[in-house]
This record gives structure tokens, C-alpha cells and sequence, in this order.
């Protein structure tokens, strides 16, 4: 549209200029030929037109390409008959447009260009520091405390970054006042477990009764037990899963556990029994599992406290092995709160008047030992320790 509007302007000039321009040729009685009119047709290189004049005198003289109807034109006149006609082509004027629109469209590319280039700079600029505060943040996971980092040049992604130094630095020192409470801890524990050991064991040897000698064997067994939990918590690293361990015989754990929980049932009137063989299931005997001892009882007997505790009839421990081992614990109880499901093992979540932190702490117990604690059923109760069966 405004290629089209410049054009019927260049052309209205022309034929204005033409009419003066042959108005003076004949006013001093010269001729007009092509050659007076040619300049004009020329005038405008963007559009070239065709001019064509009526003299008075019925005489016509035209000068430049010949041109359609539907061309842009531009006339003008005299009173006495002096007509001129000035025509541009509609060709040119499209290739003018076409012209316009290849220049828009360069210059909107390059604008397009342009800013990819910018974005592109910009986003290095950004995924740089992001992609650096990303490994801090792994090296955090994994215990290290990063250092405080140069600053990247964007303000929100070194706040953060400080920020994550300051919360590493409160985790670490966090973690050591931890770790110095639980060896402390168990350091004043030491004392009193040595001091309870050695009087089960006087009692043990001066005692004449067979019932308090069994008794105070099992409680000598326990203590024992206990001061290897408390060493485990002072010098074993803590890690999320055994890399390689001495197989352990499952028998002589389940035999130590059965020992030391029978009285107890049998004076709820209650039964613990631990099954060999049946379908799906094999005999303990014989099958060793990577696992520790001190953890692998310690969880069990959470197992089989919570079982008479909670639970009801004859609790019964089953034994399959494969590839894995598994350690079912089973009774006739009311079973789990549907409520509560597998949030048994959140900490301080308990379906009884009790501080929910037993099953937590055993699942713990056996995931730092490579395996896995689940609860198999709902109703009735079924928890399930799975082991790594040694080759």
C-alpha cells in the first residue's frame, strides 16, 4: 500500500512536470518530440513510465514502454487541450514490493539472529554456575563440605550457593556433636554393661538352682549382646549396605532368639514356634547369610517383642531361602490398623501406647546390613527380613 501510494505520487509530479515543460516549448513556438519527454519517463528509476501528450492541435507525441490499463497513472491538463498522461508499470511497482518484503523479512531474521545469539550467551552464562552449584550440592550428599564458591556474575545463583555452604557447615558441625554424643554415650555405657556382666556371671557360677542358671545365661547373652550394639555405635562405620561380610550361620541366631523369647511367651501362654520345611520353605540349618550377628538379633527380637505385645495366638518363624534369604515372623493377632500400613516403620508412628521407634530402628538395622524389612501382610501380622544368602 505505500509502494502504491509513492508511485501514483512520482507519477502525478512527472505529469505536472511534463505539462509545464511543454507548455514553455510551445509558448516559444519549439517542438515537442519524444526526445523533450524522454527525461521524464526515466525520472524515477523505481518506476519507469510512459508518458504520452495531446497538443492542442490534435497532434500526439508519446516517449517511453508501453503500459496496461491497470497500471498507476497520473494526468494533467490545460484549458486550451494541452493533455499529458504520465503511466508507471505495475510490474515494477511489485518488484518494488517484493523488494520491501525481502528487506523486512532480512532485517526481522537478523533481529531473530540476533537474539538467539543473545539467548544463547545468556543461557551459557546461567547453566554454567547451575550446573556448578549441581556438583556442590552432590558433594554435600555424599559428606563433603563444599567450599565457598567464586562468584558466578548472577546474584540469585550465588545467594543460593552461599546459602548451601551455610547449611553444609550447620550439617557438618551438626554431625560431629552427633557423633561425639553417641561415643560418649556409649562410653558410659560400657561401664555399667562390664559391671552387670560380671555379676551374671558370679551369679552363674555360684548359683545351685538349674532355672536361675538358665536364666542368668540368657541374661548374660543379652548384655553380651548389648555391649556389641554399643561398640557396633562406636567404632563401625555407618553405611547403607554391607560391601562384604563374613557369612553368618542363621541357625544359631534363630536358636539364640527362640531361647531367650520362649519363657517370655510362655508365661503370656502363648507359643513361639520356628518351623522347618513346608512348602516354600526350607530347614535353617545350613544356610548362611551376609549379616552381622549383634544387628541381625536385634532387629529379630523387635520382631518377636512387638509379636507378643501386640499381637495374639501362636507366633510362628518361617524360613525360605533362594537367591535371598527370609526370615518370616507371623502370629494370629488382630493384625496391623489398616490406618497405619506400611507407616509402621515412621518413626514415632505406633498403633499401641508405645514410642513407635522399635520397627524404624529395626528396618535400619537391617538395610546397613544389606537387606530389607517388610511388612508382608496386614492381617494377619506378617514382617519379613530378607537376606543375602552367602554363597
Amino acid at each position: 500500500m505505500l509502494q502504491t501510494e509513492q508511485a501514483r505520487t512520482s507519477v502525478q509530479v512527472r505529469a505536472d512536470a511534463v505539462l509545464a515543460a511543454v507548455s514553455a516549448r510551445l509558448a516559444v513556438g519549439g517542438p515537442v518530440d519524444a526526445a523533450l519527454l524522454e527525461e521524464h519517463t526515466q525520472r524515477d528509476e523505481r518506476w519507469p513510465a510512459s508518458v504520452r501528450v495531446e497538443l492542442p492541435d490534435g497532434g500526439v507525441v508519446t516517449a517511453g514502454p508501453a503500459t496496461g490499463g491497470s497500471d498507476v497513472a497520473g494526468s494533467a491538463g490545460t484549458a486550451d487541450g494541452l493533455a499529458v498522461r504520465v503511466v508507471a508499470s505495475r510490474s515494477a511497482l511489485l518488484a518494488a514490493d517484493v523488494q520491501l518484503v525481502v528487506l523486512v523479512v532480512g532485517l526481522a531474521a537478523g533481529a531473530v539472529a540476533a537474539g538467539s545469539a543473545v539467548g544463547l550467551v545468556q543461557g551459557r552464562r546461567l547453566v554454567r554456575p547451575l550446573e556448578d552449584l549441581a556438583e556442590r550440592a552432590e558433594r554435600l550428599g555424599s559428606g563433603q563440605v563444599p567450599t565457598t564458591p567464586p562468584p558466578s556474575g548472577v546474584e540469585e545463583v550465588d545467594s543460593v550457593a552461599q546459602a548451601l555452604v551455610r547449611s553444609a557447615r550447620e550439617l557438618q558441625a551438626r554431625l560431629a556433636a552427633e557423633r561425639q554424643f553417641a561415643s560418649d554415650a556409649s562410653h558410659q555405657l560400657r561401664t555399667p554393661l562390664t559391671a552387670l556382666s560380671m555379676r551374671l556371671e558370679e551369679v552363674l557360677a555360684t548359683t545351685t538352682e538349674p532355672a536361675v542358671a538358665a536364666e542368668a545365661r540368657v541374661a548374660l547373652e543379652q548384655v553380651e549382646r548389648l555391649a556389641g550394639v554399643v561398640d557396633d555405635l562406636l567404632h563401625r562405620p555407618r553405611v547403607t549396605s554391607r560391601a562384604a561380610g563374613e557369612p553368618l550361620e542363621l541357625a544359631a541366631v534363630l536358636a539364640q532368639q527362640h531361647a531367650e523369647w520362649a519363657p517370655a511367651y510362655a508365661r503370656a501362654r502363648r507359643q513361639l514356634v520356628l518351623e522347618h520345611g513346608g512348602p516354600g520353605a526350607g530347614s535353617s540349618d545350613g544356610v548362611r547369610v551376609l549379616a552381622s550377628a549383634g544387628p541381625l538379633a536385634q532387629a529379630l527380637a523387635t520382631l518377636l517383642e512387638n509379636s507378643l505385645v501386640h499381637g495374639g495366638g501362636t507366633t510362628r518363624v518361617r524360613v525360605r531361602h533362594g537367591e535371598w534369604v527370609v526370615v518370616e515372623v507371623s502370629d494370629g493377632g488382630p493384625g496391623v490398623p489398616p490406618e497405619l500400613g506400611t507407616r509402621v516403620f515412621e518413626r514415632s508412628v505406633s498403633g499401641a501406647d508405645s514410642t513407635g521407634l522399635g520397627l524404624p530402628l529395626a528396618r535400619d538395622l537391617v538395610v546397613a546390613e544389606g537387606g530389607r524389612l517388610e511388612l508382608l501382610r496386614e492381617r494377619p501380622a506378617t514382617f519379613a527380613v530378607f537376606l543375602r544368602a552367602a554363597g
